[in-house]
């Protein structure tokens, strides 16, 4: 099998590698009750020799493309002795999305369980977006839980040599010579279109440059309530999720000059034996968040005209993608926003049902499921040359749907607190009852 990265690929690990970001997928469950410590080994194990078994190999050439090898020793289950309250499992899995991951390096992923004083145990998963997108994370769970081993045998690192791998990857560099020459036409072209574009204005520079840990928040909402409330607006649930991401937006000031929010939604590619990290495509819509507070028509229609259109015209950014191996490594900071999709006020991903087997980390079903995404050492300037962020991650498990939130607000409040009021004050225009956090208190959202 190639194991050449596929381009989208490529570019996620160059960017990330440049600007000194890690996007980090984490899969979070709760137990009501001890977890099988047993089962979860077995768990961790096939996890070992499944789909996140692999990690990326540079090209001796400067320009080359990188390629897939075996990942060599894997990471540990982390067990915490000392049960926490449950109350600081959010604190917790905040510790654990901060582990840092490496894609290149390993460890590329990392399992721990954290028992509760009141008998119960939570468990994260955090994998770099590197080697897995939500979907393909799911996969390998659905698969580790049901005891399948699916690993590709990617070839040894360094198991080429150096002038073979030279000699190859020119080689594979000459094959690309087409694209790249379609990708600089379209460049140019791209450039030319968008050269009177605006999107969220940056904010004034910043006297100091400092990691952050983005503020976030996941809240739960019973599932047919969620479908009834989304068909008594004249949309679907997807339509719902769009419409909350887009009032939310407007809390967090990720809207245009004449109110509008751009959004970019992904779209699932994921085929059978797909072995690349990230098999999604984008796609990008407006939407006027007033009237999505009560007739969710317009936003249906206007995801229907995009899908249509992205059927015949490909992603314009996504034709670019054969000059990332040409760009020096130095300029990567400046790739950030294309990288983010900085053009989009509000990423959204809805990724459906969940495989149920996904929920079965100790072989039996966790009380609660959800899966956010992360970037781990993100700084202020970074956010501020952005003018913010806002993504949502949106699925279903055990009749409920999760929605996880991360957002920095350049010029207002920036704390889970602060997020999590705009959040609720978003669900009670829509009179939706919901969960705030993991289970442990009362719903924080009440009609």
């Amino acid at each position: 099998m190639d194991n050449v990265l596929d381009l989208v690929d490529d570019t996620f690990f160059r960017v990330e590698r440049a600007a000194g970001v890690t996007n980090v997928i984490q899969c979070m469950w709760v137990y009501d009750r001890a977890v099988d410590i047993d089962g979860l080994r077995r768990f961790h194990r096939h996890l070992q020799r499944g789909r996140l078994s692999r990690r990326i190999e540079r090209s001796p050439l400067p320009f080359g493309r990188y390629r897939w090898v075996s990942p060599g020793a894997q990471p540990e289950l982390e067990i915490v002795e000392t049960p926490h309250p449950r109350a600081e499992f959010d604190a917790w899995l905040a510790e654990q999305s901060a582990i840092r991951l490496d894609a290149e390096r390993g460890p590329g992923w990392h399992l721990a369980v954290l028992p509760f004083t009141d008998g119960g145990a939570g468990v994260s998963l955090i994998a770099s977006h590197c080697l897995t997108d939500a979907v393909g994370l799911c996969q390998a769970l659905a698969d580790a839980a049901g005891g399948n081993d699916n690993a590709v045998d990617w070839p040894s690192a360094r198991s080429r040599g150096r002038w073979r791998a030279l000699r190859e990857d020119a080689r594979q560099t000459m094959r690309d010579v087409p694209a790249i020459g379609r990708a600089a036409i379209a460049a140019a072209r791209f450039l030319r279109h968008n050269s009177g574009a605006t999107g969220p204005a940056p904010a004034p520079a910043l006297a100091i440059d400092e990691q952050i840990t983005l503020p976030t928040a996941t809240f739960f909402v019973d599932a047919d309530e969620w479908d009834a409330r989304a068909q008594a607006l004249g949309g679907t649930g997807n339509g719902l999720f769009v419409a909350v991401a887009a009032r939310l937006a407007q809390r967090v000031d990720r809207v245009a000059d004449d109110g509008t929010v751009a959004v970019t939604m992904a779209i699932n590619e994921r085929a059978e034996d797909d072995t690349r990290a990230n098999a999604i495509k984008n796609v990008d819509f407006t939407v006027d968040p007033t009237p999505a507070l009560t007739d969710l028509r317009g936003i249906r229609a206007g995801t229907k005209q995009a899908l249509t259109r992205s059927q015949h015209e490909p992603d314009a950014r996504w034709t670019l993608l054969p000059l990332v191996p040409l760009i020096p490594e130095r300029l990567g900071k400046q790739w950030v926003g294309a990288a983010t999709n900085s053009a989009a006020t509000v990423g959204s991903s809805n990724i459906g049902a969940v495989d149920p087997p996904t929920n079965r980390p100790d072989g039996t079903d966790a009380n609660h499921f959800a899966i956010r995404s992360l970037s781990a050492r993100m700084t202020t300037g970074m956010l501020h040359q952005l003018g913010g962020l806002l993504s949502l991650l949106s699925g279903r498990m055990n009749g409920r749907v999760f929605v996880s939130v991360v957002a920095y607000d350049p010029t207002g409040s920036n704390s889970d607190s602060a997020l999590q009021q705009h959040i609720s004050s978003v669900l009670d225009e829509f009179s939706l009852a919901s969960t705030m956090g993991w289970p442990c208190g009362e719903p924080a959202v009440a009609r």
